[in-house]
């Protein structure tokens, strides 16, 4: 008995605030009988499994992740793939922005009111003295039962989720972010309703800290919330393209029946500023699609009768009738969907560091404050100025800033991308991208249109054009090979039928067999002619410049040969261009002929050409390209290509080529422009520099404010870093990481994007 395939689920995650609580999460579930990988997204909240359905339920996930001190909820059907509901995420954040602002405010009224309970007097204090005597004239006592009750009542209210949060991570033996601000606040508090219950009134109290640290926490967590909602706008844009409706027509009724209810085959209505709910093929009318959302093709595209029309696409001018393809999970949007948001929650190789700092910044900050809290405590034998500086130094510690600094960058980026039409396979490969000193690039469908047309037929003594092209068809009509089709609509355009060819074997980068009319027909190259060890005519003359030859033979005997022009992209030079200017090594390897290969990149000014080269070659000048030290793309579109797409350091596949190209290439192009090359390259490395500066901020942060709030500036200058302050600054951490990588989203291709 067949063991029980693998299954896969992603569970929205609750109460994550940092790195820590990711790399918790994620142990948790790793440590769970039959799962065998699981990822935390901190940016979208979820969790990715995959595990063994026979060891393994999705409850037995969800109650893992409660286990380790989080919440999680099974996914409801229908949910998008862009995660949790964002209508909860928007109340959420404006719930958090009330409380921020309401905590703030008691903050900022608590400094002024604890300031004439100050054991020394400075410059502020006399200022307010001056300004409001009344408020010095009030008894001590009073002041300072008015500040515990109104800091107990508002953190307890506004603050809630960071202590349980804390709580629930140290009853699981763990810590995460929460567990510094809980600590921190709380010691301040007690300390100060010690000071108030029992104690001397000239001691100082810190109930205003207290209450502008959970603030600025809570403002801090409003503005990443919104941040990290527009970094994944693209995903959600994507996600709210199809229709969740569609005008079925059945015996010439029309009706408005649920997406759901349309099965394949089909016949949908689509009318003008409507978006089209499925793949499909136009059968009555005609008129112009907007497909910018899907393949970042700006123009809008001419669509008639038996042309094809992707769910999600905008119908500006024409009401058509199509024929429904493809529906739900297999629609092209439904792929752009899930690769996107794997390629999002995917790791890119930088962000190890930031784990493994991560996983340790909180103890080491614990450990930390408690040298802070010693070393004060006897160079200064005063203990309100130890725990000022020790909850400074526990507060202003923020791990959200260096597990944000990576995945931050590469969300946005790979959204940005999807919107230009280029699709990262995930973190590694846009890393990959960016590091390049070489790219290949194949000819036919790549820097070409990839639509050659006949030439000219050529039929030797004893055949006519009509049989060779009659017979040549079908054989080619099983394949995908762009000279197939050019052979194939040249002869339905004569009017031409055949019957279908029998036992057709694809040879990739040499031609075809296939049995035809009784005839063991061969259709391809020179070097499949060697092969089967067929002489080729004598003093036949060579192909003109351009030209792509296809010979056929019959029953091993050569009977005539199909002559092919392509064109060249319009912007294939520029990309070329681009390319090169950005410093990188750029070369042609193809299958076709040195006749044919040769003009085009003259035209494109490559001079690095290899031409008549099988898969294997292909494969193998890749490999030989590597072992001289260079880190090397290849772009390619057909099944030739596909090992060396593979074997590339990052493979480039155009997204209108065959799958398995699709499929082994690190990186998908939606448009069949070369210039989208440069653009996915420019885009892989400014995002590299965001993540370098992200993580260059985090740990410089974190460098600095720690010893700052610790005190190491008092001995010389006598600087010390108030709590609240190291709040402020903990808070507005995050924000400026996640600010620097929505910088990505305004990213537009150009040439100097690409300067290294």
């Amino acid at each position: 008995m067949a063991p029980p395939a693998s299954e896969s689920i992603t569970l929205p995650v609750l109460g994550m605030t940092c790195a820590s609580c990711q790399h918790h999460v994620e142990e948790a579930l790793r440590a769970t009988a039959g799962v065998e990988s699981a990822h935390v997204d901190l940016m979208a909240h979820r969790a990715s499994v995959v595990f063994n359905p026979a060891l393994a339920a999705p409850q037995q996930l969800v109650e893992a992740i409660r286990g380790a001190g989080y919440d999680a909820v099974l996914p409801r059907t229908g949910d998008s793939a862009a995660g949790p509901d964002h209508q909860d995420h928007r109340e959420h954040e404006a719930e958090s922005s009330r409380k921020a602002l309401t905590t703030l405010i008691a903050g900022a009224a608590a400094m002024l009111l604890a300031m004439p309970l100050g054991s020394q007097m400075g410059t502020l204090d006399r200022v307010l003295m001056r300004a409001s005597p009344w408020l010095y004239a009030l008894p001590p006592s009073p002041l300072r039962w008015s500040l515990l009750i109104l800091t107990a009542a508002i953190v307890s209210w506004a603050g809630r989720g960071i202590y349980l949060s804390a709580i629930r991570a140290l009853r699981h033996g763990s810590t995460n972010m929460n567990t510094l601000v809980g600590l921190g606040t709380s010691v301040a508090f007690l300390y100060s309703a010690y000071a108030t219950v029992w104690a001397a009134p000239g001691r100082d109290v810190y109930f205003d800290a207290v209450l502008l640290i959970v603030g600025f926490l809570l403002l801090g967590k409003s503005l990443e919330g919104r941040a990290k909602r527009r970094a994944l706008a693209a995903l959600d844009a994507l996600s709210r393209l199809r229709p969740v409706t569609a005008r079925r027509i059945v015996d010439g009724v029309q009706t408005v029946v649920p997406l759901e209810e349309i099965q394949p085959g089909d016949s949908v209505l689509v009318l003008p500023g409507e978006r089209f709910p499925v793949d499909a093929t136009i059968v009555e009318g005609r008129t112009t699609v907007d497909e910018a959302m899907l393949t970042g093709e700006s123009t809008p595209l001419a669509r008639e009768v038996g042309g094809r029309v992707l769910a999600g696409s905008l119908n500006y001018d024409g009401a058509v009738v199509c024929r429904a393809q493809s529906l739900g999970e297999a629609t092209v949007l439904a792929q752009i969907t899930r690769m996107v948001e794997q390629a999002q929650g995917s790791r890119a190789p930088m962000e190890r560091l930031a784990d493994r700092a991560s996983s340790i910044f909180v103890p080491v900050v614990l450990g930390l404050a408690l040298v802070t809290f010693l070393a004060w405590l006897l160079a200064a034998q005063s203990l309100p100025l130890a725990l000022a500086n020790t909850v400074a130094v526990l507060v202003i510690a923020c791990p959200c800033a260096m597990g944000l600094a990576v995945p931050a960058a590469l969300t946005v980026a790979v959204g940005r991308g999807a919107q230009l039409g280029v699709l990262f396979k995930g973190g590694e490969a846009l890393e990959r991208l960016a590091h390049l000193d070489a790219i290949v690039l194949d000819k036919t469908g790549t820097l070409t249109v990839g639509s050659p047309v006949l030439a000219g037929v050529h039929p030797m003594v004893g055949y006519e054009q009509n049989d060779l092209l009659r017979m040549a068809a079908a054989a080619e009509e099983r394949s995908n090979h762009p000279l197939a089709h050019a052979i194939i609509d040249y002869s339905r355009g004569l009017g031409l039928v055949w019957k279908p060819a029998q036992d057709v074997q694809i040879l990739p980068g040499r031609g075809l067999t296939a049995k035809v009319e009784d005839h063991a027909c061969l259709l391809g190259n020179e070097a499949l002619f060697q092969e089967f060890s067929i002489p080729l005519p004598e003093k036949m003359a060579p192909p003109e410049p351009g030209v792509t030859r296809l010979w056929m033979a019959l029953d091993n005997a050569p009977v005539g040969y199909f002559d092919a022009r392509d064109a060249l992209r319009p912007d294939a030079a520029e990309a070329i261009a681009a390319l090169r200017q950005a410093g990188l090594r750029v070369l042609m390897l193809t299958g076709d002929s040195p006749a044919a290969a040769a003009p085009i990149a003259a035209q494109l000014g490559i001079t690095e050409v290899e031409a008549s080269l099988e898969p294997a070659a292909k494969l193998a000048r890749i490999r030989a390209l590597q072992q001289s030290g260079l880190r090397v793309a290849m772009v390619g579109d057909g099944i030739n290509d596909a090992a060396a797409l593979a074997q590339a350091d990052a493979g480039i596949a155009m997204g209108t080529g065959a799958d398995l190209a699709q499929e082994a290439g690190d990186v998908l192009l939606l448009r069949t422009q070369p210039s989208a090359i440069p653009a996915a390259l420019g885009l892989a490395r400014q995002t590299l520099r965001i993540m370098r500066q992200n993580l260059a901020w985090a740990v410089g942060y974190n460098l600095i404010g720690i010893p700052l709030a610790a005190g190491l500036l008092y001995p010389a200058f006598h600087i010390l870093l108030t709590p609240w302050l190291a709040a402020a600054a903990m808070a507005l951490s995050s924000v400026c990481v996640l600010g620097n990588s929505l910088r990505l989203r305004r990213w537009q291709p150009a040439l100097a994007a690409l300067a290294r």
